[in-house]
């Protein structure tokens, strides 16, 4: 005789436990794909710490090195020089003011030498003294020392002498003599 008031036991096969085993089965398929996303993370946080460490040893280097092609170009300069100072010979030392130029043509340095008469550029020239001058008011009178550029940067400008305008000797304004008397 059976007993219809006994609940029926579960089996492993019932619904229930297979949806379990489904949960089961995404959760563990979800948490992989955790692991790999984090490994994945990890490896490009990783990938950009080694390219911002090689970007600045680069970047030191370029500092520290970046003149090299130029101190290059100077040695020969150099050798002319000592020799031109031991042989005390004037064309040797001319030969070796050429090389020098020369060398800083190739390093894109440039002199900057105005020209007499040359509108006063105080963006390339540095005025040391101001004339009075029958040239034009703010023009390049005299070239004391000559500027030199790198590229388009102004290593240093030109020192130069500017024509100012000549003052007109028609009266002191501040002497009492111009006063009125009443």
């Amino acid at each position: 005789m059976a007993n219809n008031d006994q609940a029926p036991k579960e089996r492993p096969d019932t619904p229930a436990s297979a949806e379990d085993k489904t949960l089961d089965k995404l959760l563990a398929e979800a948490q992989a794909r955790i692991d790999e996303q984090k490994d994945a993370w990890m490896r490009a946080v990783a990938e950009a710490d080694n390219v911002r460490k090689r970007a600045q040893a680069d970047l030191s280097a370029a500092h520290k090195y970046g003149v090299e092609r130029f101190a290059e170009s100077l040695l020969p300069v150099i050798d002319s020089l000592e020799a031109a100072m031991q042989a005390k010979d004037v064309s040797a030392i001319e030969i070796t003011f050429k090389q020098l130029k020369a060398s800083l043509e190739k390093a894109n340095i440039r002199e900057i030498s105005p020209a007499v008469g040359t509108r006063f550029d105080p963006h390339v020239h540095q005025a040391m003294a101001a004339v009075e001058s029958g040239a034009e008011p703010n023009t390049v009178v005299a070239v004391m020392l000559k500027g030199y550029s790198l590229h388009d940067r102004v290593l240093r400008p030109a020192l130069v002498t500017v024509a100012k305008a000549v003052e007109k000797s028609e009266g002191n304004p501040i002497s009492d003599s111009n006063l009125q008397s009443n």
